[in-house]
């Protein structure tokens, strides 16, 4: 008999919060329409995150593909790519772009020791990580504008922007065309494994 009072109880602080949520007006005998609306709304749900997952691997998977057709060592981290550019709101294909410029997807990674890791040229090779991961994670909060030390990179800044930003078109004429030239082609990978 306790058990049912208990479950009545936790029940309610589910079921009544949800029923004046989405249905202000409705009879306690609808109760049973609630639990249809929450199925409904938790299958929604499903639907909206398995779509997101599968855009999410086409992403990878593109950028995966792309590597491994010029044989370079980021081949794999896809999806980490992918990841941290949802994060800080960033185009999922720069940071792979950049690192194809920069090092020809870490073929010609930096080679100081005061640099491991490092398969973006970032800082002029004077900064390492301690992982490829690290490096994804660091580079893609900073230029998505979320590193309180790298104020020179803002949320609102645009691809093209920041390119302008990490290597300027006067130190390197036409760096930031060369890069965006790569994020299409990256694109045109995940448009392959769409088809």
């Amino acid at each position: 008999m306790h058990i049912n009072k208990i479950k009545n109880v936790l029940q309610s602080f589910v079921v009544f919060p949800m029923f004046a949520m989405t249905m202000p007006l409705a009879s306690l005998d609808a109760v049973g329409s609630i639990t249809a609306n929450v199925e409904a709304v938790t299958s929604e749900v499903s639907v909206i995150t398995t779509q997101e997952n599968e855009a999410r691997k086409a992403k990878a998977d593109a950028i995966d593909d792309y590597f491994a057709s010029k044989n370079a060592p980021l081949s794999g981290y896809g999806m980490k790519f992918v990841t941290e550019a949802e994060k800080n709101d960033i185009d999922w294909r720069l940071l792979p772009a950049i690192a194809m410029r920069e090092t020809t997807g870490g073929k010609f990674a930096c080679k100081s020791p005061n640099a491991p890791y490092n398969s973006f040229g970032w800082h002029s090779c004077k900064k390492g990580f301690s992982s490829i991961d690290e490096s994804i994670e660091y580079i893609s909060k900073t230029l998505g504008g979320n590193n309180e030390n790298a104020p020179h990179y803002k949320s609102e800044m645009t691809s093209e922007q920041i390119l302008k930003k990490y290597n300027p078109d006067s130190i390197v004429p036409g760096y930031s065309k060369q890069v965006m030239k790569i994020m299409d082609s990256i694109a045109m990978f995940e448009k392959n494994n769409n088809a």
